[in-house]
């Protein structure tokens, strides 16, 4: 018999999935090994191998074709050279190698890889438990999820034999919008919708601003801390509005940082002592009310409470991401992590009935 602490969360999620019809199971993803000692050209290589390129070819097609207004993807055409010139390396050196390989052009894989910033839906929670352990969970949400799932991987980028990182991506996207780094901090970020993202791409030309999710995964390779990561993620210029979500190893190792193109709009840090134990972002900023026709918000937070800070762990988290409408029919992904275990990172591909 489950213990009594955890029934109104049983019960909650019973109810739930019951009108939700049923739910098939999570999937688990492939896991690659990405050498960061390899030429950043060559570094994804080995993950496309084991993937059909015809399909990936019409995968990046339909996106584009679906995606990007034509006069956009025309006028990235005529200056790719001057932004590739603008966007950081080594990321766009590994598009060009992994367009190389699909025989694509090189606007193509660069417009998949910067459209992605705009249009996703997501909800991440970081909470302390009772011992003051730090837990971090989030659910991806987006369309296309008949493609993204069957391309979703998580990878373990491997710096002089051992795993600097490990992160949840899809196939032929190099940004990471999830991630660890072991014994030091975990990272997720969610979509903050503030402009048209041609207008993003514009500030990335002009003003060397970089994308979010390459930001993470820089983040992820360079910081030594989550002090250290906090304050990259917060004042690193990007060329989209964008939530951060951090976990630590230590007690109260918790913020979300509201981020405005040119630095933070908000940080809201975990405050145990006070009572508030766990932060719950989707996609709004956390000081106005969620919309009704998209509110995630309410149920999450409803499940937490019912679960409770002491029976708080990598499982009840999954759990509380498991609930309509935190779980819903554009979940392409929940992982669950913590910094302090990192042989417990885990992400499941979801697919409701």
């Amino acid at each position: 018999m489950a213990p009594a602490p955890l029934l109104p969360l049983l019960l909650l999620l019973a109810s739930v999935q019951g009108s939700a019809g049923s739910l098939s199971p999570p999937r688990v993803p492939p896991r690659f090994n990405v050498s960061l000692d390899a030429a950043p050209e060559l570094r994804w290589l080995a993950v496309l191998r084991h993937y059909d390129l015809n399909y990936l070819r019409s995968a990046v097609a339909r996106i584009i074709t679906e995606r990007v207004p034509k006069w956009v993807h025309e006028w990235i055409v005529t200056i790719v050279e001057k932004l590739e010139f603008s966007l950081p390396k080594p990321f766009t050196d590994e598009i060009r190698g992994i367009c190389d390989a699909l025989n694509l052009d090189f606007a193509d894989c660069l417009v998949i890889n910067l459209a992605y910033e705009y249009t996703a839906f997501c909800t991440s929670i970081v909470a302390q438990d009772s011992r003051g352990h730090i837990y971090h969970g989030r659910n991806l949400d987006y369309s296309y999820g008949s493609i993204l799932r069957n391309l979703t991987v998580d990878v373990q980028f491997i710096k002089n034999g051992q795993i600097a990182f490990t992160g949840t991506t899809f196939v032929g996207y190099v940004g990471l919008w999830t991630g660890q780094s072991p014994h030091k901090f975990t990272i997720s970020g969610d979509e903050r919708a503030q402009g048209w993202w041609w207008e993003n791409l514009i500030a990335a030309l002009f003003q060397k601003h970089i994308p979010a999710s390459w930001l993470i995964r820089s983040t992820l390779n360079e910081s030594e801390d989550f002090e250290e990561a906090a304050l990259k993620l917060a004042k690193t210029p990007l060329i989209a509005d964008v939530y951060f979500v951090i976990g630590g190893v230590s007690p109260q190792e918790g913020l979300v940082i509201t981020r405005n193109r040119n630095g933070p709009a908000d940080i809201w840090a975990l405050e145990p002592l006070h009572g508030e134990w766990f932060r719950v972002e989707t996609n709004y900023d956390h000081w106005k009310p969620a919309p009704k026709k998209d509110d995630r918000r309410t149920p999450a937070i409803k499940a937490l409470n019912a679960t409770g800070q002491a029976n708080l762990s990598l499982e009840t988290l999954f759990q509380v991401l498991s609930i309509v409408p935190v779980y819903n029919n554009n979940t392409i992904y929940t992982t669950v992590m913590s910094a302090a275990y990192p042989d417990k990172y885990m992400t499941r591909i979801r697919n409701m009935g």
